[in-house]
């Protein structure tokens, strides 16, 4: 199980009890940023080179609100997390949109080695939830340039998020994991980077056979929040961002607080930790394969709109022969890469 500390930075009860921990890096780059919101590298070595801290993850997005900044309310912006953000006590502490430390693909490909460096040489990575493909396109196209390559990257759904993002953004905005898993997969594939990234993903992996499913479609790794939260006792009420969450789980109020009895709820998150990887073994072992990096789409049947049962070898898109997008004839690809890949461009995002 891995522990991420997310845009909240690293508390002290990260450090106390040992666990290895992911520093994500948010657009408000909390626990490295200076007063003004902006990048501080001194603060992001004292952290960083910690031996606890184990991977360096610049998130850029992630499901149900890609491109939209976080807002924590200032209800719930106690003394404790603002001195641990470095933001004011009381004030809403908003996550920006976008990150200040770059502007173009290229420059995000900098800033990213330029953590790995700081960090020691720490494995560094970023993620994202897919949006507009010539985005992920531009970013591949900046490695290709650069000859900087993240370690990973790590994939987010649509399906996953903040319960407490808007509605409109949780129902319509992002592509499903599969898709963008698929995508990401293909095109690194495609470019002749594959080998170099390992791809984690994110979104509704709750059960052994979502990893079975996800590690078929090209995931070296999934990581798991849902499943977890509903061991704490989440309920999904979608009130985290009110400060009144029913169970006790995402609240300041220490009378809600009491709903959550922590030496009972770690019993039952430790026990679905372990309860579901023995399940995914059991799938494998079913399957007769000796390790989930073994399970194909050629395993996994899925039933089609017209009903007819097929595996999802066959519902799926042909994966991209190694090195294909750096050939001149796009015209045998997907329409997505024969649209967009050749409007993508290092130098911008946008088109």
């Amino acid at each position: 199980m891995r522990t991420t500390p997310a845009r909240c930075a690293i508390s002290k009860y990260h450090w106390q009890h040992g666990g290895d921990l992911i520093w994500e890096i948010g657009a408000g780059y909390f626990g490295c940023r200076n007063a003004n919101g902006t990048f501080n590298p001194d603060k992001f070595i004292t952290n960083a080179r910690d031996p606890l801290v184990k991977m360096i993850e610049l998130k850029l997005n992630q499901g149900a609100q890609p491109g939209q900044g976080g807002l924590l309310p200032g209800i719930k912006v106690t003394a404790e997390i603002a001195t641990l953000r470095g933001v004011p006590e009381g004030v809403n502490c908003v996550s920006p949109a976008a990150h200040s430390a770059f502007a173009t693909p290229t420059e995000m490909m900098q800033f990213m080695e330029r953590l790995r460096e700081l960090s020691g040489g720490k494995p560094t990575g970023f993620k994202l939830c897919i949006g507009h493909p010539w985005e992920w396109f531009a970013m591949v196209k900046a490695m290709l340039e650069t000859g900087i390559t993240p370690d990973f990257i790590v994939v987010d759904g649509a399906e996953g998020g903040s319960g407490a993002a808007p509605q409109e953004f949780s129902d319509h905005v992002g592509s499903p994991l599969q898709e963008g898993l698929l995508l990401v997969h293909n095109t690194l594939r495609g470019a002749g980077l594959r080998s170099q990234v390992k791809i984690g993903c994110a979104g509704k992996v709750t059960s052994a056979f979502d990893i079975a499913r996800l590690m078929a479609l090209g995931a070296d790794w999934c990581n798991s929040a849902r499943g977890f939260m509903f061991a704490l006792g989440c309920i999904q009420a979608q009130r985290c961002h009110t400060d009144a969450c029913p169970t006790g789980v995402t609240t300041q109020d220490l009378l809600r607080q009491k709903s959550l009895v922590v030496t009972d709820k770690a019993d039952r998150v430790y026990h679905f930790h372990q309860q579901t990887l023995h399940a995914l073994k059991e799938l494998v072992q079913a399957a007769g394969l000796q390790h989930p990096r073994d399970i194909s789409t050629h395993h996994i049947m899925v039933r089609t709109v017209a009903g007819q049962v097929q595996p999802l070898s066959q519902h799926m898109q042909t994966p991209l022969a190694p090195g294909v997008l750096l050939q001149a004839d796009l015209s045998k690809l997907p329409a997505v890469f024969q649209q967009h890949w050749p409007q993508a461009s290092a130098a911008r995002f946008a088109l």
